[in-house]
């Protein structure tokens, strides 16, 4: 990271304090002759002062705040590498929590907040405190502070658990607007295409494709096309024509992507052409497709933790296969198998032999694919079914072509 970085005035989190996320870049931008000074006062913010840092900058009034809150967080493991006893911290105490969560939203831009309350949790181990009513109403909602009170779901009072399922319910209602009517459009277009018939109704026929194809039968003495073959549109808005099926491991580490999955079965449970099968997994099944109405209701039915029984999940999802050519069956998980690995192979085999469309989704988030399992990754691609991360903008256009049974928009990366 260069010192023109620090002066840029972006927005952008910056490493520094040990491990953490300092965020510092967020601060006033600097120009001109004091240009030089502003650059020390933003590598002093980064590396936390002390004589080793060479800025001799000392920070003064609002500089002072933002770096007892940085000090806070990831002073303790500086003040140990270093030999020297930092008094200031979060220790275990809601009321100093609270404190700094408020501080750091005065000082810091939201998306640098969202990622210094993750380091907390994970560096501090606060996840605890966020039992508390009044810690929940501080923090910033992310999907990553959904994954985690999911995680404690078990162990919510029940003083906490409204307060946890308003936090729920904000971040999914945001998803809900960014995802749903894209959703819905990519997947209608697909569903009309996919239900195109050749011996169509005259109400049904789609002329622009049915005249592409039988431009060869154009008569110029007549100026005309003579039409072979009709091209029309099913009628797919008043009949069911495909069946999804999200098969969703919630294992600890597929968080973000339980929170997604369940907020994308709810969008394509509302659409009348699809029929729509959530169940989520660890060593066990759950089918929580009675709750699609309400993806908070999902997600408070999700136990994030424990195993992974592949195989196991796949064999319900196969026994409520009622037509194979018109189903699709999307299986996210990170792919380490804790039930029988050959068997998982085999019905995934035997479903696309039969005609389903299967997809294999390493994870659904915005953050790439996590730690999986390279070798059950490998052994899916030769079976066709190549194993990849998708993001939430992606999802849709990965479920149109599933429907229309045309390639997979794979990114290249994978």
């Amino acid at each position: 990271m260069s010192t023109d970085a620090i002066g840029s005035g972006a927005a952008t989190p910056s490493r520094g304090r040990g491990d953490g996320v300092t965020g510092v870049t967020g601060v006033t931008g600097a120009t001109g002759a004091a240009g030089s000074d502003e650059r020390l006062r933003r590598w002093r913010l980064v590396l936390g002062g002390g004589s080793a840092d060479g800025t001799g900058h000392g920070p003064a009034g609002r500089d002072a705040a933002m770096d007892g809150a940085l000090t806070a967080l990831y002073g303790k493991g500086d003040a140990q590498r270093q030999g020297r006893d930092r008094s200031a911290g979060l220790g275990a105490s809601a009321p100093s929590v609270a404190r700094w969560l408020g501080d750091i939203r005065t000082y810091f831009p939201s998306s640098v907040v969202q990622v210094m309350q993750r380091d907390a949790i994970d560096r501090l181990g606060l996840s605890t405190l966020l039992l508390e009513p009044e810690m929940l109403e501080a923090v910033e909602a992310d999907v990553h502070l959904v994954g985690t009170l999911l995680s404690l779901n078990k162990a919510m009072p029940e003083t906490t658990r409204e307060t946890a399922r308003a936090v729920v319910r904000k971040v999914v209602e945001d998803l809900e607007k960014r995802l749903a009517t894209r959703t819905r459009a990519t997947l209608t277009g697909a569903l009309d295409r996919s239900a195109r018939v050749r011996r169509p109704r005259h109400h049904d026929i789609d002329w622009n494709r049915t005249i592409a194809a039988n431009l060869k039968h154009y008569l110029p003495e007549h100026r005309t096309v003579v039409p072979e073959r009709l091209i029309g549109y099913g009628r797919a808005s008043w009949s069911m024509k495909k069946e999804v099926i999200l098969c969703i491991d919630q294992s600890g580490s597929m968080a973000a992507s339980v929170v997604y999955a369940s907020v994308f079965g709810a969008v394509l449970a509302s659409m009348r052409s699809l029929a729509t099968r959530l169940v989520v997994f660890d060593t066990s099944v759950v089918d929580l497709t009675d709750q699609l109405d309400d993806p908070v209701d999902v997600l408070f039915g999700t136990r994030l933790g424990g195993g992974t029984d592949i195989n196991r999940a796949l064999a319900y999802c196969q026994s409520r296969i009622s037509r194979p050519a018109e189903t699709v069956v999307v299986l996210v998980s990170d792919l380490h198998e804790g039930g029988i690995r050959d068997e998982m192979l085999k019905r995934v085999a035997a479903m696309k032999a039969s005609g389903v469309q299967f997809v294999a989704l390493l994870a659904l988030s915005d953050e790439g694919a996590p730690v999986y399992d390279r070798d059950h990754a490998a052994a899916l691609a030769a079976l066709g079914t190549p194993a990849f991360a998708c993001t939430p903008d992606l999802f849709p256009e990965v479920m149109a072509a599933a429907i229309e049974k045309r390639p997979l928009p794979v990114p290249e990366t994978v």
